[in-house]
């Protein structure tokens, strides 16, 4: 004979109704805190004795008592309801935003911006897992649209095709060279006074846009640079060696002045040349609708209080997701 406990089904409600009955050790009493009819609260703990088949309660006339297997069923029952009301409040909360994971991937140099948005969201939603992680600017694109990062703080070119992106700053370019070389102590370089310094450059691949406005600027001022390309950047330890050395110089964006690097034989001084700037951009997918990322999106658009086109869309978006 099959065993009828495989094909149970308890109710939720059922389980509030039990412990309801439990504590007031009356059907009638139990109803009014229930706000249900004491008939309708009867045949519910009837049947839940049915589906479970033990006898929770000895009733009589003048009395209702837990039995054994009651008091055992009854301290359950207040666990599974606990859990599932811990669950359906997370549920609640992911759907406003206030609960869930984000993905950041951070360009070069940009850690100290994307900071103050980490940290300010963070104080309004604390339980949210905010998940940072290095990415060239150019790789964040294919990195969204592979959904490994869901936010990507970078620098031009963005996939407009498949991801929606909004101006957040510009940054000017600085140039990075050794202490010991005769220009450190300028406050400001022409190219003009650079250009006979080896220009090195990292591969085109990871930033797309700082290597081809970098040329641009060599070009507008009719110098012609001496290259040399190299798999490290300014801010790794040796790319920071090349420059300490004298092997060449770092034009480049997004410098952090007190970079613990920058005390290791190099200097960060300003260009001073027109249109020495590039755009930083936050990026994410144009279907996204995660309320977790869109939250966040908020949070970055108060910190920079900039005003954005998708403004009022992603507000629709997030509202829909939260219904």
């Amino acid at each position: 004979m099959p065993d009828r406990h495989y094909n149970m089904h308890v109710e939720l409600r059922q389980l509030r109704y039990f412990i309801a009955v439990s504590e007031e050790l009356n059907f009638t009493k139990a109803g009014w805190k229930l706000r249900v009819a004491q008939p309708a609260l009867s045949r519910q703990v009837r049947q839940l004795e049915e589906e479970i088949g033990v006898q929770l309660f000895v009733r009589d006339r003048r009395s209702v008592k837990l039995t054994d297997p009651g008091r055992v069923f009854l301290e359950q029952a207040r666990a599974v309801v606990g859990k599932a009301s811990d669950a359906l409040e997370m549920v609640r909360r992911a759907g406003r935003g206030e609960y869930g994971r984000v993905r950041i991937g951070i360009a070069s140099g940009l850690a100290s911006n994307v900071n103050r948005a980490v940290e300010a969201h963070l104080r309004q939603f604390p339980d949210v897992d905010l998940q940072c992680q290095d990415v060239f600017s150019t790789l964040q694109n294919e990195a969204l649209r592979a959904g490994r990062i869901d936010v990507g703080f970078l620098r031009p070119p963005v996939d407009t095709k498949h991801l929606t992106s909004e101006l957040l700053f510009e940054e000017p370019f600085l140039v990075f060279l050794s202490k010991s070389n005769p220009l450190a102590k300028r406050r400001k370089l022409r190219l003009k006074q650079i250009a006979g310094e080896t220009l090195l450059l990292h591969e085109r691949s990871v930033s797309t846009g700082v290597y081809d406005k970098t040329l641009e600027l060599y070009k507008r001022s009719g110098i012609v640079p001496k290259m040399l390309h190299t798999n490290t950047g300014k801010y790794e330890e040796a790319g920071t060696l090349l420059v300490a050395s004298g092997k060449g110089i770092y034009l480049e964006v997004g410098a952090v002045l007190s970079h613990p690097l920058l005390g290791s034989g190099i200097v960060a001084i300003p260009l001073d040349e027109p249109g020495a700037q590039i755009e930083v951009h936050i990026a994410w997918r144009k279907d996204e609708n995660a309320p977790a990322v869109l939250a966040f999106l908020d949070s970055v658009q108060k910190v920079f209080k900039t005003s954005w086109k998708g403004q009022n869309n992603r507000r629709g978006q997030r509202t829909a997701t939260v219904q």
